[in-house]
Formats: C-alpha cells, sequence, structure tokens
C-alpha cells in the first residue's frame, strides 16, 4: 500500500480520473519489523473507458525509483548534517542560528552561543595519524551530544572546531557551568584503535544575543573574540565575550613578536618559589617560574604568554634558557637544595631534549641529581614508545622527574605504574576546596600522599595560602608544601640574599582561614539609589558582596543597585558602613566569568533599565514619580584617590 502523505495527490487523480504523469509514490513492504523496506516508484498512465464510456481502470507504466531517491536521502542529510560526526553542519546552524535570531528580535529573547577548540588536537593527528584523529572527533562529537542534550543544538562547523546554539539562555551561572563541565568531560582520555589513547582539552569562548550581538554575524564574532580570549588565558577555560576584547589573534601575533625580542633583549627572568619541609621549615627546592616584563605593557602573565610560545617554535628556546638560567642559579645555592624547572609537553616530545639537558648539566657543572623536572600529564598523548625512551633518557642523565598537577582531569595510576617519576605534585584546585566540609578534596589529598608513599616518590602539595589548609595538608601526611603560606615566588638576588647566611628557613605566615572568592579590585562602579545614580570605587569584590569608597551618609540596611558595567546590574543591601567605606551584600550571588573574575548571572539592557526608571549615566536623576525631588540626592559623593583604571 502506498503511504499516506505520499499517495493522496495519486489518489486525488485517480479518484477524478485525470491523467498520471510521473508521479513519485513511496510504498511500504514487508509484513514484519524484520522485513519491513521502502520503495519509490515512479507512474506514469492515463484513464480507459469501456465501449460504454465508463471508466475502466489506468493503463501505464511503473518504474522502480528507489536507489535514486535514496541517494536523494543520502545529499540531503550531506547538506545539513556533517559526515563524519553527524552532528549539525556549518549550514545547518547557521540557519538554526538566523531563525531563532530573527524570531527573538522583536520579543527580547536571548539566545547564547558557544564557540569550542579543541587544545593539543594537532598534535594528535601529528602523531597518531589522521584516521586515529577522525575517530577522536567522533568521540568528541558523542561527548557533546550527550552533554548538551535537548538544551541546543550542536554542530561541528569543520577540523577541530564545534558550535553549541543555546536558545532562551542568557543565565551566566548556567552557562559557565556547562562550559566547565563540556572542558571536564573533553579532557577525559579517549580509547582509539590498536590500543592508541589520547589526551587533548577544550577552549570555549560565550556570547549572548542581544547584548553581544543581534545578528548571526556579530554573535559568531564575539564568541570567536571570547574564544582567542580563552585560548590566550591558558587555555582549558572559558570566557564570556565583553566589549574590551580586542582582535584577539592580532594581539597573539604581536605578543608572539614582542616575546622573541624579549628572549633577544633580556627581558625575561625567573623567579623562585620555596618548596618547605613542614617538618623543619627548611627549604628543600626552589621552582623557577617565568617572568616577563614589558617594556610598554608591564607585567605579563605566563599564563597568556606560553600557550602562544607552545603554538610556535619559541618554546623551545624559552625552555632552553628557563634551563640553563635556573641551573646557573642553583650552583650559588647550598647542595641540599634542587631546583624545579616546568617542561612543557612540546619540549618533552622533541627528540633533542635530552641533549639539551645534558648540555647545560655539562656547561654549568650543576650535580644531576640537584635538577628536578616538571611534566604534566600532556606529556602522556602519543606515541608511548617514543614516551618511554624520553623517560629513559633523562633518567639515564640521573636527573629527577615529578608529575605535577596530578588529579586535575584525567590522571591515571598507569602513568605512576609506566613512569619514573620521583615525585608528585598535588595540584591547588584540591587545596582551595580542602577545608570544605562537603568536598573530598582533604580525601584525595590523604589518598594522593598514601599512593605517593606506598610506591616511594615524595610528594609535594601546591597552593596552600592559609593556616587551615596547612592544618589539614599537614594532618592528611603531607611532608612538602609549596604556597604563599610560605612565600611567593621571590626574584633570583632576593634567594641569594636569603640563602647567604647558609641556611633558608621558613616560618608560615599568612590568614587564619582561606577566602576562596574574595578578589581585591580598584574600578568605579556605579550605585543607584531611589532615582539618583552614584560613583563609587569597589576595593575588593566576592561572590556574595563588596568593599566599596565614595559615597558618605549610606546606613546599615539601605538598598542599593551596582551598576558593574555593561548590563550588569546587582541588587545589594549595606552591611557596613565607616565614613566613606561601605561594604555591601548581593541579594543574587555573583558567578566565575572565565577570566580570574566575577559577573551577574544576567545582563539588563539599557532599553529595560530606562523602561524601569533607572538612571543609566552618572550624576543623573530618573524620571519623577510627582513624590520626590531627585535634584537633592540624600547622600553625597566623595573623591577617591589613586586613580581607577
Amino acid at each position: 500500500n502506498p503511504d499516506q502523505h505520499n499517495a493522496r495527490p495519486l489518489k486525488f487523480q485517480v479518484k477524478s480520473h485525470k491523467k498520471i504523469r510521473d508521479q513519485v509514490v513511496r510504498f511500504t513492504l514487508g509484513h514484519s519489523k524484520q522485513d519491513v523496506r521502502q520503495v519509490w516508484w515512479n507512474i506514469t498512465g492515463y484513464p480507459v473507458h469501456d465501449a460504454n464510456g465508463a471508466f475502466d481502470g489506468y493503463r501505464g507504466s511503473a518504474s522502480d525509483v528507489t536507489s535514486e531517491y535514496e541517494r536523494k536521502i543520502v545529499d540531503s542529510k550531506l547538506a545539513e548534517f556533517d559526515s563524519l560526526t553527524g552532528l549539525a553542519n556549518r549550514h545547518n546552524i547557521n540557519r538554526a542560528l538566523d531563525g531563532t535570531l530573527a524570531a527573538y528580535k522583536g520579543s527580547g529573547r536571548s539566545c547564547a552561543l558557544m564557540m569550542l577548540d579543541l587544545d593539543k588536537f594537532k598534535r594528535v593527528n601529528d602523531t597518531l595519524g589522521h584516521q586515529a584523529g577522525d575517530e577522536l572527533l567522533k568521540q568528541v562529537a558523542e561527548r557533546l551530544t550527550n552533554i548538551v542534550g535537548r538544551r541546543g543544538v550542536v554542530a561541528r562547523l569543520g577540523g577541530d572546531e564545534f558550535q553549541v546554539m543555546l536558545a532562551d539562555q542568557d543565565d551566566r551561572g548556567a552557562l559557565g557551568e556547562l562550559a566547565e563541565k563540556i572542558i571536564q568531560i573533553l579532557s577525559q582520555p579517549y580509547s582509539l584503535e590498536e590500543e592508541k589513547r589520547a589526551m587533548i582539552g577544550a577552549s570555549v569562548g560565550i556570547a549572548i544575543a542581544p547584548f553581544d550581538g543581534d545578528n548571526r554575524e556579530a554573535l559568531i564574532r564575539s564568541a570567536d573574540l571570547a574564544l582567542y580570549a580563552s585560548k590566550n588565558g591558558g587555555r582549558g577555560q572559558f570566557r564570556f565575550y565583553s566589549s574590551d576584547l580586542k582582535d584577539e589573534e592580532e594581539v597573539r601575533q604581536m605578543m608572539l613578536d614582542d616575546l622573541r625580542i624579549a628572549l633577544e633583549e633580556g627581558q625575561l627572568m625567573l623567579h623562585y618559589q620555596p618548596v618547605v619541609s613542614v617538618k623543619t621549615g627548611h627549604v628543600v627546592c626552589l621552582e623557577a617560574l617565568m617572568r616577563w616584563e614589558h617594556p610598554d605593557r608591564g607585567f605579563v602573565s605566563p599564563g597568556q604568554f606560553i600557550p602562544v610560545a607552545e603554538d610556535s617554535d619559541l618554546i623551545n628556546n624559552l625552555g632552553e634558557w628557563a634551563l640553563r638560567t635556573a641551573c646557573e642559579a642553583a650552583l650559588k645555592w647550598p647542595k641540599s637544595v634542587r631546583v624545579a624547572v616546568n617542561v612543557s609537553a612540546v619540549q618533552f616530545a622533541n627528540q633533542s631534549f635530552p641533549a639539551v639537558v645534558a648540555n647545560t648539566l655539562a656547561h654549568t657543572g650543576l650535580a644531576p641529581d640537584r635538577l628536578e623536572l616538571e611534566l604534566t600529564e600532556s606529556i602522556f598523548v602519543g606515541d608511548s614508545d617514543e614516551t618511554e625512551r624520553m623517560f629513559k633518557a633523562l633518567k639515564d642523565l640521573g636527573v629527577r622527574l615529578a608529575l605535577d598537577d596530578f588529579g586535575t582531569g584525567y590522571s591515571s595510576l598507569s602513568y605512576l605504574r609506566a613512569a619514573p617519576f620521583d615525585k608528585i605534585k598535588v595540584d591547588k584546585s584540591f587545596v582551595d576546596s580542602c577545608t570544605q566540609k562537603d568536598k573530598n578534596s582533604a580525601k584525595i589529598i590523604a589518598a594522593i600522599v598514601g599512593l605517593s608513599n606506598a610506591l616511594n616518590m615524595e610528594t609535594t602539595v601546591e597552593g596552600v595560602e592559609a593556616f587551615d589548609q596547612l592544618e589539614v595538608v599537614k594532618n592528611k601526611g603531607a611532608k612538602l608544601v609549596q604556597g604563599f603560606i610560605y612565600s611567593r615566588p621571590l626574584p633570583e638576588d632576593q634567594v641569594d640574599e636569603r640563602i647567604a647566611s647558609g641556611e633558608f628557613t621558613i616560618e608560615p605566615d599568612g590568614p587564619e582561614t582561606y577566602r576562596p572568592d574574595r578578589r581585591s579590585v580598584f574600578r568605579r562602579v556605579g550605585a543607584i539609589h531611589e532615582d539618583y545614580y552614584y560613583n563609587a570605587v569597589m576595593r575588593d569584590l566576592s561572590r556574595n558582596g563588596a568593599g566599596l569608597e565614595g559615597i558618605v551618609g549610606l546606613e546599615v540596611g539601605t538598598q542599593l543597585v551596582l551598576d558593574l558595567g555593561e548590563g550588569q546590574l546587582a541588587v545589594c543591601t549595606v552591611r557596613r558602613t565607616n565614613g566613606s567605606d561601605f561594604a555591601v551584600e548581593f541579594e543574587t550571588g555573583l558567578v566565575n566569568d572565565g577570566a580570574g573574575g566575577l559577573c551577574t548571572r544576567h545582563r539588563v539592557s539599557k532599553y529595560t533599565i530606562a523602561a524601569a526608571g533607572l538612571p543609566a549615566k552618572p550624576g543623573t536623576a530618573g524620571p519623577t514619580d510627582g513624590k520626590r525631588d531627585e535634584s537633592k540626592p540624600r547622600f553625597m559623593e566623595v573623591a577617591v584617590g589613586g586613580g581607577a583604571g
């Protein structure tokens, strides 16, 4: 029987006794689910009549065009979906985005767009081959589909670029959590064919319509800029678009050019952070950390310039310089103090790296067992045989090996079984939450310390800043600690001064309790009370409140609306005052902005602000309601020195 949907025109023609010409009809054949199949026939015919002129049926022909229609279905699918992963393709999601934005424009509804880029995917292709790369992309697509589910549309744009569209979503807290989950899940190991294994990462840029663009081109550009910012910020991160983001590709190239000059002209330096015995307070090791003082931009974070160097051949030159400089510095220290140098996965994959280490030791005369090379788990991507050869070559030199950032995302016990590490470094992320009873971080620290002891390895716990954290890690068996509670990274001359006495001992010094979300800032903000807009300066910011100054006369319990810029309005209550200083508590907590800062969950458009009657410019009053004279604000602004940036 012909399918009803396709057969209706044919039934109408037959009932009307009309001529049938090239009518394609789909038929479903078979008697059970197991043998059901669909076929397409092209039917042509004309009505015939008997001798009395009465309709007597049709005479014609039918041809099987099933293969042609099956090809059309495949071609249609290829036009809309990615042939490798089965995800929507660029054309498909562009059409969906255009339709969604057009439908939402009049109503002011929101739509979020995520741009995703896989970190270190090129290395998988180069070391394991394109077939392995294709298999990995299929698994990435499957993981993304499972994470996003019915909340949005997932597309592959090509290569290692993906896109996620989420209609009716402007909650930056929820979007940040989703981005973090995507990064975490995509960073888990991948099992490929022939027992190959790969590890990659992901960076995410997020833009939200209508704030960051009300058409497809503008929204994609904003999400792209946010993606570039997340990659330049150290990868494995997410960033929301903000208006101060520049063309990051241009900035990236400028930074690379400046970095080459910095290496040639001596703008780079090493600072050294002590690793301390919690029992004696003696410094047993100093980790070399790279610093760059740019002549125009000032201090440039390693999280910005190291990823740029890793994408070029410059990382090998930087690494060689750091290794030589650190070994030369260590010659002036007591023989009981080691020096630790970070090694990137790019350096580790360079076959000449053992020769670089050997030449450095020979040139400086440093004893090999005083050099500690810190490696991250990303070195395990690629040829396992080559990795084993590299380990053997380094251990034959007599240097120590440390596994850095252990436990962050895709740690595997097989690494510890197969690799000759002398030390495990517990990542700061576990220390940050080790005092929170609802977290398992303290138990994880104890487990890692116990594992290290069983394998005759040392353990260093990184990132300890407060006494409550120090007490926890000591109770969990940690013997070596690194963090601000003992010392920030020190310039070489300060290290030399402290070691000059012949013994480098440090007593812990820091806050009693750790405040993970308190950030020191200095920026101008607006404070709206009733119908008046005041200028203020924010001194510190946390998820739940802020410290400000610049307004006199506020009373505890006063409700304000803080204007944090770009449509970020935070309702808050004054909890403390002291002259022009005051502290507020937010009605709704702020969320992570992906760049080490905080932002409001939602934004408010300038049209909504105007419709609500709120003043949008400093020193202005809102529309009168007939009951109040807005020209007479209740409080007084005072000038705040120091210059806000």
